[in-house]
């Protein structure tokens, strides 16, 4: 005996069952009690769709495919309405086993159905669920990720245009800053890292990893950089943002001060490349622009920078190679111990007298005392230009964009 009488019974009652399946979904998962995430005619519309596709495939014959189409409508929607997987399965599986005691209730009263029959069908209806249930999840996965490419792309458009500048007006700009998750006001800061190769990260996971020590940012990848705008909305909020930096043990990356317009966030990210340009050495490494303002002064000017190094460091400059790299070795050493001839030669592994013997040198060389503070800023900001410059630049040419420079010959 076919079950086609209790089907039609049923069919016949759809819009009812819809709304009390829907009732039922509500009374027994939490997240489909706020109407303003899932609005309850969307949900009637749901269960009243998928009643129907169950009823259609329990009245037919034939074995036919059944037709996922109203599974995945449901998957989707409530992916969009961000449903999470978990609560849709749960609900999806509450109205099937509605559905199904609807069944037996109206086949109870009908003395031509057996109990085999009821059997047969109860292995075909959580047969379908299975199927049904396989297609609500792909669909919920595919839109899931289709969002969030788009979320993804909004927030790195966004990113984009705080940092060029393109956003200007308030109200504009703090919108951008509420859908980037961002406070409105500052302090902020923009950090930049170099980028080993094209659209590689240098900074893997900082959103998450600066989220868990509660500071708001967003990131935009560009083919050699990755750069970031970071909230710092405590006190305490830069020296976390430097130690979630400085565990990206192998990336290279620039801080600008702290500032409190995001109007300000395009120059923000020239102070951070500033900083990431004067990194010391060639190795990984974070740098602030504060910690060395002269530095970054003069690598924010590399043409005016290189006519300095002419003007001040020619002499030096123009001696043979290892002459040279121990003069300069020694100034830097100099300048790094606050101009302490004993600790210097410390670090160079000389005696004292032989630091101050290559100092009179360099006074000789240049016609600038050690002892007259306009002389050493000159030579100090010299020095940092040298530095900037690189080996592969003569120091008489504009050095171009401050580059890292290699290892002291």
């Amino acid at each position: 005996m076919d079950m086609s009488d209790v089907v039609a019974a049923l069919r016949a009652r759809v819009p009812e069952l819809g709304e009390q399946m829907a009732l039922h979904i509500r009374a027994q998962v939490d997240a489909y009690k706020d109407d303003s995430l899932t609005p309850f005619d969307s949900l009637v519309h749901s269960t009243t769709s998928n009643a129907t596709l169950v009823l259609d495939r329990l009245g037919r014959a034939d074995a036919a495919d059944p037709d996922p189409s109203p599974s995945r409508e449901t998957g989707r929607a409530r992916a969009e309405q961000g449903m999470p997987l978990a609560d849709t399965l749960h609900a999806y599986r509450i109205g099937f086993a509605f559905l199904w005691s609807e069944i037996l209730a109206e086949a109870r009263a009908r003395p031509e159905v057996s109990d085999a029959e009821l059997v047969s069908r109860s292995a075909e209806i959580w047969a379908l669920f299975g199927q049904y249930a396989q297609s609500v999840a792909a669909a919920h996965r595919e839109a899931s990720a289709e969002l969030t490419s788009q979320r993804e792309a909004r927030r790195s458009a966004l990113a984009e245009a705080l940092f060029t500048g393109v956003i200007a007006d308030r109200t504009t700009l703090r919108d951008a800053a509420r859908e980037l998750g961002l406070p409105e006001r500052g302090p902020y800061a923009v950090a930049a890292a170099v980028a080993d190769a094209p659209g590689e990260e240098p900074l893997t996971g900082i959103e998450s990893a600066l989220r868990q020590a509660q500071l708001p940012s967003a990131w935009r990848l560009l083919p050699d950089q990755q750069i970031g705008l970071v909230a710092l909305s405590t006190p305490a909020a830069e020296a976390a943002l430097l130690r979630v930096l400085n565990r990206a043990r192998t990336a290279r990356v620039g801080v600008s001060p702290c500032f409190e317009s995001l109007r300000d966030t395009p120059q923000a990210l020239r102070f951070a490349r500033l900083a990431l340009a004067g990194l010391r050495h060639t190795g990984p490494g974070v740098a602030r622009f504060d910690d060395d303002p002269l530095a970054m002064v003069v690598a924010a000017a590399p043409a005016e920078a290189a006519h300095l190094v002419d003007v001040t460091l020619r002499p030096v400059l123009g001696l043979p190679a290892a002459e040279r790299a121990r003069l300069l070795e020694t100034l830097e050493q100099w300048f790094a111990t606050s101009g302490s001839a004993k600790d210097a030669a410390g670090r160079l592994f000389v005696h004292p007298n032989t630091v101050r013997y290559r100092l009179r040198r360099v006074e000789e060389l240049t016609q600038r005392s050690l002892s007259d503070p306009r002389a050493v800023a000159h030579i100090g900001a010299a020095l940092l230009a040298v530095r900037n410059t690189g080996p592969g630049n003569s120091p008489a040419e504009p050095a171009g964009f401050p580059r890292p420079p290699g290892p002291t010959s």
